[in-house]
């Protein structure tokens, strides 16, 4: 298996994790204020765009909701509430899915790790990377879309967070992502994610000399990768409805 064979199964997870819901909020997108119901102002972060863009009214409320349940109607949302998610006990990469969360990358602080609590706002902002596209969007905020979603692709592989995804890094996330599987052996995992890893750097880089090393795949390299893929539509949640959770698959 090959570096897309690899990457398939990571994008049939992310397509479609077990905690997530066949109702999707996100539908009929338009621009509106962020100010979540019963609430005040947002708290404000220069450099960071708005949460809820591509958002409509009647989806902030589903998503807030949604914040409330997961937060017990508290104001901030810890890793330990992802813990009243059933299904996302059983996800193979139930860690990666819980940090992206709150990574402080994805959250677009100036600062770096994770963040020990995020209030709505930030819950805003993670699920704006799921949205789709809208039918408005001219071809440079579509390049500008595409890449938001891939970085925060990147961020779930990159796990210590210095720009690139090492082969530990990679057979970390294969092995996770191939572990509900009892036929496979962990180093038949290891082998796929070499395989994938040779695969990548000699599209990254080309023809590599029998000295040279290939040290990661950065961002630049991984969007080589990714080309012609459409992970615009592809990279979507379909978040736990408040109202459907016994149905949930």
């Amino acid at each position: 298996m090959g570096f897309w064979a690899a990457q398939r199964h990571l994008r049939h997870r992310q397509r479609c994790p077990r905690p997530f819901c066949s109702t999707c909020p996100w539908e009929a997108p338009s621009h509106v204020p962020v100010n979540p119901p019963g609430e005040g102002s947002p708290r404000h972060h220069p450099s960071k765009p708005e949460a809820g863009r591509g958002v409509t009214s009647e989806q902030i409320e589903h998503l807030h909701r949604r914040f409330k349940q997961l937060s017990q109607d508290q104001l901030t949302i810890r890793k330990e509430n992802f813990d009243s998610i059933p299904d996302l006990e059983f996800n193979p990469i139930r860690g990666k899915i819980v940090h992206a969360f709150f990574d402080k990358r994805n959250l677009r602080q100036e600062s770096d790790g994770l963040a020990d609590e995020i209030n709505f706002e930030d819950f805003l902002t993670i699920m704006s990377y799921f949205r789709p596209i809208e039918m408005n969007m001219d071809e440079e905020q579509l390049d500008r879309f595409r890449k938001e979603k891939l970085k925060f692709l990147f961020h779930m592989y990159d796990s210590d967070h210095d720009g690139k995804i090492t082969l530990q890094e990679y057979r970390n996330v294969v092995e996770e992502l191939l572990s509900g599987n009892p036929h496979l052996e962990k180093e038949s995992a290891r082998s796929i994610a070499d395989g994938a890893m040779m695969e990548a750097a000699s599209i990254c880089v080309g023809q590599m000399g029998p000295d040279q090393v290939y040290e990661g795949i950065t961002f630049e390299d991984f969007l080589k990768m990714w080309q012609g893929i459409d992970i615009e539509t592809k990279m979507h949640v379909r978040f736990l409805n408040v109202d459907t959770i016994a149905h949930c698959y």
